[in-house]
């Protein structure tokens, strides 16, 4: 299998699990945020998001440098894991240090520190197992990252039924996110020692120093970019209460849900494009602009739609509790096409060794989102972080692609978009006119027809369609032997 058709395998593995879990993810958050409200799911949003933009010090860039180096070079997988899994045991007693004291200091109450103390565990054990995941990601076997997910996923959805048919109070439902990041672990460990390599502790402090150094731009970027993911649900909740929390985040889970679907593409792409720097710059462009045609396609109508039928998505999903979640989703969803495509260009970046362009992106995102989230959620609420948080996503694209222009290769954006944005307003067109039918058969019948017309605008070259041809039987045959 060469590479490109190895892309492609493992981009549709991944995208497999990754819809499979999101699923999955979508309806266990639907029971917990029904059964909680809007006030108990405020409580636990905010502590995911709080403890999320602790858990980033736990890796500091280290897993998204294994990737890199040891796809480069296999021999290597050894060394990092060993190391970095004790610089790991450092960090992690560090982070869960800053979340225990920084959450007494705030004077929250006894029941939300427990929460934020449960969820602080599963981001530790989610933390070692990203250096697991990095393996097989540099090894290309995406397929046992892919397992883990919907174990995940599967895990997190019978924990909620159960917690909900016990009834258990917002602690209890913490804790599920606590014992199904430690059995994915338990999951990363076994795998990795069984098909790639025992981990053997190692303190190489001459490995250390220049290892840390490489990844702390790579920590750096995950700082920033946690900062203004996260920080909107903190300030929200110290601003405005958790009910208004509930709100944002019953808005903004959607929206990273539809924008993470393509980080599998984006996990599939590293270790090659990572190579290509090294061994052929036209095939790193060609992959870049491929990349980013298809990822176009997707985006501009996921976010279209969703503007457009946000009202009958949030009740149909939620319920009245939450209806004041329609409009954070019809904003925030623009930012969810930025995440489609601005990733892309953090991806290529990486694999160009230019981390440090990325890190000033995601530094200057942090920075506007914090002054735009003061300036406009005392006022405006949780309409002012949806605005920020829109806004500080299309900063991030702009700056990036400023960059890959400059450093590798400029893409006529309008050549690109044209295609996809015809199609999109034909599909909204239809939308519109025919809002009266039953949710399912409208996105069915509006899916059909922007399909139909970028098929008749020859949107899909035949080397396109070939291509994922030859996938398809590749993994028919994988699976019969």
């Amino acid at each position: 299998m060469n590479t490109a058709q190895r892309i492609a395998k493992n981009s549709l593995v991944l995208l497999a699990s990754n819809i499979i879990s999101k699923i999955l993810s979508f309806f266990y958050v639907m029971y917990i945020a029904r059964y909680l409200g809007a006030e108990g799911f405020g409580i636990l949003s905010f502590a995911l998001a709080f403890t999320g933009i602790f858990g980033v010090f736990s890796d500091l860039g280290l897993s998204t440098l294994t990737v890199r180096e040891v796809a480069r070079d296999k021999s290597l997988a050894g060394k990092y894991l060993g190391n970095i899994t004790v610089i790991k045991i450092f960090l992690v007693i560090i982070t869960f240090g800053l979340i225990a004291i920084t959450i007494k200091l705030l004077g929250y109450p006894t029941q939300t520190i427990k929460v934020v103390y449960f969820l602080a565990l599963s981001v530790i054990f989610s933390s070692f197992s990203n250096i697991f995941n990095s393996i097989f990601q540099a090894y290309e076997k995406m397929e046992y990252q892919s397992i883990e997910q919907i174990l995940s996923s599967t895990l997190m959805l019978v924990g909620a039924l159960f917690a909900i048919s016990q009834g258990f109070s917002v602690v209890g439902f913490a804790s599920i996110y606590f014992m199904v990041s430690a059995i994915s672990l338990g999951y990363s460990f076994v795998v990795c020692v069984w098909k790639f390599t025992k981990p053997k502790i190692e303190v190489d402090w001459n490995f250390w120093k220049p290892t840390i150094k490489e990844a702390l731009p790579f920590g750096l970027i995950g700082i920033f970019v946690t900062i203004y993911f996260w920080i909107d649900s903190v300030m929200l909740s110290l601003m405005k209460g958790n009910e208004v929390v509930g709100w944002y985040s019953m808005a903004y889970r959607l929206i990273v849900i539809i924008g993470s679907i393509n980080a599998s593409f984006f996990s599939a792409i590293f270790p090659a494009t990572s190579k290509y720097y090294k061994t052929s710059r036209e095939s790193l462009i060609i992959a870049y602009k491929k990349s980013f045609k298809y990822l176009s396609i997707v985006g501009l109508p996921i976010a279209m739609g969703t503007t457009l039928l946000a009202n009958r998505i949030i009740m149909l999903i939620y319920g009245s509790e939450y209806g004041p979640s329609i409009t954070a989703l019809r904003i925030l969803i623009w930012a969810g096409m930025f995440l489609f495509l601005t990733p892309l260009f953090g991806t290529i970046l990486a694999s160009i060794d230019r981390q440090d362009l990325g890190l000033r992106t995601t530094g200057v995102c942090a920075l506007a989102n914090v002054l735009m989230n003061l300036l406009l959620i005392p006022k405006f609420s949780y309409i002012g972080a949806s605005v920020a948080t829109v806004v500080t996503e299309a900063i991030g694209f702009i700056l990036q692609y400023y960059f890959i222009s400059k450093h590798l290769y400029q893409i006529q954006l309008h050549k690109y978009i044209a295609i996809p944005l015809v199609a999109t307003l034909a599909m909204s067109y239809v939308i519109f006119e025919l809002k009266q039918l039953n949710l399912f058969v409208l996105v069915l019948i509006a899916i059909t027809v922007y399909l139909t017309i970028l098929h008749e605008l020859r949107a899909f070259p035949k080397e396109d369609v070939d291509l994922l041809t030859n996938i398809l039987k590749s993994l028919r045959k994988e699976k019969q032997r």
